[in-house]
């Protein structure tokens, strides 16, 4: 490790602090002057983007189109769903007056208020079941498979850049169906969509599965998702899916006449991620020198860094540079043009390289006045040591990349499939599940534990009990577990499988 150099603290020491450092040096977001809301700077956006484009494709080929609605919501669409609600009302934002007028002493006061209450979405299901109501009249308008790119506010208690903040962006999807077994199904294929594109492009390995009652979505009649473990070994929750049944049909009056000329509620779906994502990817793939980006979704693929330190031969290297750039650039990678930066900036050779390691760019090519006489470059990959170079033929290189690219995808992917495999633990008594989540050292209460199957009897005294003695919840009832039936760890009665327990995010 190299003091000047690399994260302090290092992600041994204090997992908290490293991953905001990492934020901060990779120059991915920083706080803005409201709390708990976030500044993205330009290298964090783009990584928003390139998720956002990436699932919006998958959506797209899915069926779904993309629309748009209001940020306003009435008080009175929340009212009219209040039980299903209920959840979010501590983390509304109110809009009370529609205007600011200067009061004695030229200070600005609010004015005008509001016939009605407006509420800053934090979700949105109740004013596009209000929508929905209106479009919706017989079974020849369904199905309905919309999805919307949006900013959200929650007011959050506890702040963290991209896991948690006051406002973030996501993907909201809503669905209207004509059946409940259309409506599962929809609800079922979202999951393993964004099963899938976790997998494939972020190369995290997640656990798919259903919530508990407790755990559900306010308003679902079932809920599904996606779990991540972290380095910490904690887990988040990187995607949900929901099946409302008709429960919100019933609350917006979401009817249509079905092909037997009978007037039905419809069935509903929801579903969506967010900036968490990004927050997710940080903590799994990250190391001790800065981020570590999955070569499908980094803004940059390959950076190509001339070594300009003598004058005399500045413009040959120049030359010698933009043409590796422009070869590759002429290269693909999945289907897609490498994302190319040729690095000309007058800087110190160590300054920039730092810089881009740090930032996460899976590849670099260095080549300098001495690579002219060899014909070569210097290649290093982030995945592996920043002092881990090879020098190839420039052909040679240039048509390696592709597949590198691909490799680095894949090692991240089994990287952190392998460290969710080894901190995975299947416990058969409570007092093993009490000491698997009990911190082994005082200096390090964070760094414990991981995920936990056992076996559970759907009791909800006991998730509250685990909650307040160790923090713990179900994260989910696992699909891809085998279903062997046993006795509750906690209270020895039967249980038909194994749920899946860990601290979160």
């Amino acid at each position: 490790m190299k003091p000047q150099q690399a994260i302090s603290p290092t992600r041994e020491k204090d997992f908290s602090r490293w991953y905001q450092r990492v934020i901060q040096v990779a120059d991915l977001a920083e706080n803005s002057e409201v709390r708990g809301c976030m500044i993205i700077k330009p290298w964090g956006y783009a990584l928003w983007e390139n998720i956002q484009a990436a699932l919006d494709c998958m959506l797209k080929a899915t069926g779904h189109h993309n629309v748009y609605f209001p940020l306003f919501i009435p008080l009175s669409h929340l009212q009219r769903e209040a039980k299903h609600v209920r959840e979010f009302a501590k983390e509304c934002a109110v809009v009370t007056h529609s205007r600011l007028e200067t009061c004695d002493g030229g200070k600005l006061v609010p004015a005008s208020p509001l016939k009605e209450p407006l509420i800053v979405r934090p979700t949105s299901e109740t004013i596009i079941g209000s929508t929905f109501a209106k479009w919706i009249h017989s079974y020849r308008d369904l199905p309905i498979l919309l999805n919307q790119w949006a900013n959200v506010v929650r007011w959050e208690m506890r702040p963290r850049l991209f896991l948690r903040t006051t406002e973030f962006l996501w993907q909201e999807g809503h669905t209207v169906h004509a059946t409940e077994a259309e409506a599962t199904e929809e609800t079922k294929r979202m999951l393993h969509l964004y099963e899938s594109f976790a997998r494939d492009y972020l190369a995290l390995p997640v656990i798919s599965g259903e919530k508990t009652i407790s755990e559900r979505f306010p308003g679902a009649v079932r809920t599904f998702c996606i779990e991540a473990m972290v380095q910490d070994r904690r887990a988040v929750q990187a995607g949900t899916s929901h099946f409302f049944g008709q429960n919100f049909s019933r609350a917006s009056g979401i009817r249509f006449q079905s092909r037997s000329g009978r007037l039905e509620y419809a069935w509903t779906t929801s579903w969506g991620v967010s900036t968490r994502l990004v927050g997710t990817l940080i903590m799994m793939h990250s190391d001790d020198d800065g981020l570590v980006l999955p070569p499908r979704i980094a803004p940059i693929q390959v950076v190509v860094m001339p070594l300009l330190s003598k004058e005399e031969t500045r413009t040959l290297v120049l030359t010698r540079a933009e043409s590796v750039a422009t070869r590759l650039r002429g290269a693909c990678f999945c289907n897609q043009p490498i994302r190319v930066e040729l690095d000309t900036r007058n800087l110190g050779y160590g300054t920039k390289k730092w810089e881009w390691i740090k930032k996460g760019v899976p590849i670099r090519l260095e080549l300098g006045a001495r690579d002219l006489e060899t014909g070569s470059v210097a290649l290093s990959r982030r995945d592996l040591s920043p002092e881990e170079r090879r020098f190839l033929p420039t052909d040679q290189a240039l048509a390696e990349v592709p597949r590198l690219l691909a490799n680095i995808q894949a090692n991240l992917l089994a990287l952190a499939t392998n460290f969710c495999s080894a901190h995975t633990c299947h416990v058969s008594s409570e007092r093993e599940f009490y000491q698997f989540f009990t911190p082994r050292n005082a200096g390090r209460p964070e760094i414990h534990g991981g995920f936990v199957l056992a076996h559970w009897n759907d009791s909800s005294n006991i998730e509250e009990k685990l909650k307040a003695d160790l923090k713990v919840t179900i994260r989910c009832i696992p699909f891809n577990v085998s279903k062997e039936s046993g006795k509750c760890i906690f209270t020895g009665k039967p249980s038909p499988q194994r749920a899946l327990f860990a601290r979160s995010y």
